[in-house]
C-alpha cells in the first residue's frame, strides 16, 4: 500500500473514531432510536435516489435493515447514552470475535487455535471496561456487547446479497430501516416532538448530525471501498484496528472524559485480541508454485496447463461471514 492510500486509510480511521463524539452530543439532545432513525434517513435521502437494488435484493435488504439498523445502531446508540465516547468505540471492536463464534456456531467452520486465543484475549479486554467508575449500570455495557453481535448477524446476510453496489446497500438499508427506528421509537421513547424542537435550535446538534450523515457515512465508507478494491482485505483491515485510538483521543480531547486505567489497558488488551485475530488467526494464502525455465518439453499445453487442484480453493477464501461487508462498519458505524 503506498504512501497516498495510507493516508487516505488514516483519514478513514479518524472520521469513524471521532462519530462516536458526535454521537456522544447528539445522544444527550435527541433519543437514541429516533437519533438513528434521522440520521438515515439523511444517508437514504442522499444515496437512495441514485443507486437502485435489484428487485430480488430487496427482502435481503429489509433483514440487513433490522439486524444492523435497527439491532446494531439502534443498540449501540442507547449504550452511548451511558457509556463515554471512548469506551463505545473501544467496545466496537467486537464484531470481528463475535463474527468468527458465528461462524464457527452456525456454519461449522474451524475456529482455531489462535483465534480462539484472540477472541479470549479481546473479551477479557472488555470486561476490564465493565469497571469503570462512570459506569452507574451495567445496561449500556450489555447493550453495547448485544450491538456488536447484532453487527455480526447482520453482515451474514449482507454477504448473502452477493454482488451488490456498497452505496446502494447502505443507501437502501437507511431507507428500509427509518421506519423500523421510528416504530421503535415511538413504542420506546418519549418527549421526541420536543427533542427535535430543541435540538434543531442548537448548532451543535446540527453539526453532529452532518459529521455522522456526510463524513462518517458517505465519505468515510466511499474512501474504504476503495481502498478494500485496490488492496487486499486484511492489510486493509489492520489499520482500521486504530480506530478507537481515534476515538479514545476525542472523548478525552473535546468531551474532557477522563482516561482511566481501565479504559487504557482494557483498550489495548482488546485490541491485542482483535490483532490476533486478525494477523495470525486467518489461514495464509498458499504460496506461489515455483516457475520453470521455459523448454520445448515443459511448454504450456492443456496437458501441463494449471490444475484445478492448484487454484485458489474455496476452503482458502476468507469465511463469508468474515470478509468485509459492505456495511461494515464500525458501527465504526
Amino acid at each position: 500500500m503506498g504512501l497516498r492510500d495510507r493516508l487516505l486509510a488514516l483519514v478513514v480511521v479518524v472520521l469513524w473514531g471521532l462519530n462516536f463524539v458526535a454521537t456522544k452530543i447528539a445522544v444527550e439532545m435527541v433519543p437514541p432510536f429516533l437519533l438513528v432513525g434521522v440520521r438515515f434517513a439523511g444517508v437514504a435521502l442522499i444515496l437512495a435516489p441514485f443507486f437502485r437494488p435489484r428487485l430480488e435484493q430487496l427482502p435481503r435488504i429489509i433483514l440487513v435493515a433490522l439486524f444492523l439498523g435497527v439491532g446494531h445502531f439502534g443498540l449501540l446508540y442507547f449504550a452511548v447514552t451511558g457509556l463515554h465516547a471512548a469506551t463505545a468505540s473501544i467496545i466496537t471492536q467486537l464484531g470481528g470475535p463475535f463474527a468468527a463464534l458465528l461462524a464457527w456456531l452456525v456454519f461449522g467452520e474451524k475456529l482455531g487455535l489462535m483465534r480462539g486465543i484472540g477472541m479470549a484475549v479481546a473479551f477479557v479486554g472488555v470486561s476490564l471496561l465493565a469497571g469503570e467508575p462512570e459506569l452507574s449500570s451495567a445496561l449500556p455495557m450489555i447493550a453495547a456487547v448485544s450491538a456488536m453481535l447484532w453487527w455480526a448477524i447482520g453482515n451474514v446476510h449482507a454477504k448473502r446479497l452477493g454482488n451488490i453496489d456498497p452505496l446502494t446497500l447502505n443507501g437502501w438499508m437507511a431507507l428500509c430501516a427509518v421506519p423500523m427506528l421510528f416504530g421503535v421509537s415511538a413504542v420506546t421513547e418519549t418527549g421526541q416532538i420536543e427533542a427535535l424542537r430543541r435540538a434543531s435550535e442548537s448548532w451543535e446538534m446540527w453539526g453532529a448530525l452532518a459529521y455522522m450523515v456526510i463524513a462518517s457515512s458517505v465519505i468515510a465508507y466511499t474512501l474504504w471501498y476503495r481502498l478494500l478494491a485496490r488492496h487486499p482485505m486484511n492489510q486493509v483491515v489492520a489499520i482500521s484496528l486504530l480506530s478507537p485510538v481515534a476515538g479514545v483521543a476525542g472523548g478525552v480531547l473535546l468531551l474532557n472524559e477522563t482516561l482511566t486505567w481501565q479504559k487504557l489497558v482494557g483498550g489495548l488488551i482488546t485490541l491485542a485480541g482483535v490483532a490476533i485475530m486478525q494477523r495470525i488467526g486467518f489461514p495464509r494464502p498458499p504460496r506461489p508454485a515455483p516457475v520453470l525455465e521455459q523448454s520445448p518439453v515443459l511448454e504450456q499445453s492443456p496437458v501441463l496447463g494449471q490444475s484445478p487442484v492448484l487454484e485458489q480453493s474455496p476452503v482458502l477464501e476468507q469465511s463469508p461471514v468474515l470478509e468485509q461487508s459492505p456495511v461494515l462498519e464500525q458501527s465504526r458505524e
